[in-house]
C-alpha cells in the first residue's frame, strides 16, 4: 500500500481523480445547502454545511501538499464545475418549495380557472386593466413539483397567456391539491385526451 501511495501512478492519476470526485461531492452538497438556507431549513443546512467543509478541508490539504502537481489544480477546478452542475440538477429533481403563478389573460379565463380548481389548486381571479385593455389576473400558489401540470393547463386554455412564476418564502393555509393521487391521475389523463383531440 505504501508503495502505491509513493508511486507516480498515485501522484499523477489516482490523487487528481480522488480530488476531482471529492470536489464534486463538496460542491454538490454546498449547492444543496444554499437551497436549504434559502428555504430556512436550518437543521438540514447545518448538516450539509458540516460535510461540505469537512470534505473541502481534506481536499485542499491534498492540493497544498502537492503544489507541484498541475493535475491536482485541474482536478480541483473540474470537480468544482461538475459539482455545480450536479447540485443544480439534483435540486431541480427535488422540486422543493412553494411557487406563486400569476397568469394574465384576456380570454378563456373562466375555463382556465375552473380547470385549475378541478385539478385541486386554489385559484384567485381578479379583473384588472392592462396596457391593451381589460385583463384577468389569475393567481395560484402551488408546490413546485406541480408547476409542469399548471403550465400544461394554462397552455391548453390560452397558449398566448402571459404568466410569471416566483418562489414564495412562506405560506399560511391555502388550497393545495388533495393527496388522493387517483383523482390527480384521472384529471391528467382527461387533460391529455382533450389535448389529443
Amino acid at each position: 500500500m505504501e508503495q502505491l501511495l509513493n508511486s507516480d501512478l498515485f501522484t499523477w492519476v489516482i490523487l487528481p481523480f480522488l480530488i476531482f470526485l471529492a470536489r464534486i461531492c463538496d460542491v454538490t452538497i454546498g449547492t444543496i445547502r444554499i437551497i436549504f438556507v434559502s428555504k430556512e431549513q436550518k437543521l438540514w443546512a447545518s448538516l450539509f454545511g458540516f460535510f461540505e467543509v469537512l470534505i473541502w478541508l481534506v481536499v485542499i490539504g491534498q492540493v497544498m501538499q502537492n503544489l507541484d502537481n498541475v493535475f491536482c489544480y485541474i482536478a480541483y477546478a473540474g470537480g468544482f464545475a461538475c459539482g455545480n452542475y450536479i447540485g443544480i440538477t439534483i435540486e431541480g429533481k427535488l422540486a422543493m418549495g412553494v411557487l406563486i403563478v400569476r397568469i394574465f389573460t384576456t380570454k378563456g379565463d373562466m375555463k382556465l380557472v375552473d380547470s385549475l380548481r378541478a385539478a385541486g389548486f386554489g385559484v384567485t381571479n381578479i379583473p384588472a386593466q392592462g396596457g391593451a385593455g381589460p385583463v384577468n389576473v389569475v393567481y395560484t400558489i402551488i408546490k413546485r413539483s406541480y408547476l409542469p401540470e399548471v403550465i400544461s393547463i394554462i397552455k391548453q386554455f390560452n397558449p398566448k397567456a402571459f404568466y410569471s412564476v416566483e418562489e414564495v418564502r412562506s405560506v399560511n393555509a391555502g388550497v393545495f391539491p388533495i393527496k388522493n393521487e387517483m383523482r390527480r391521475v384521472r384529471f391528467i389523463n382527461s387533460l391529455r385526451n382533450r389535448l389529443a383531440k
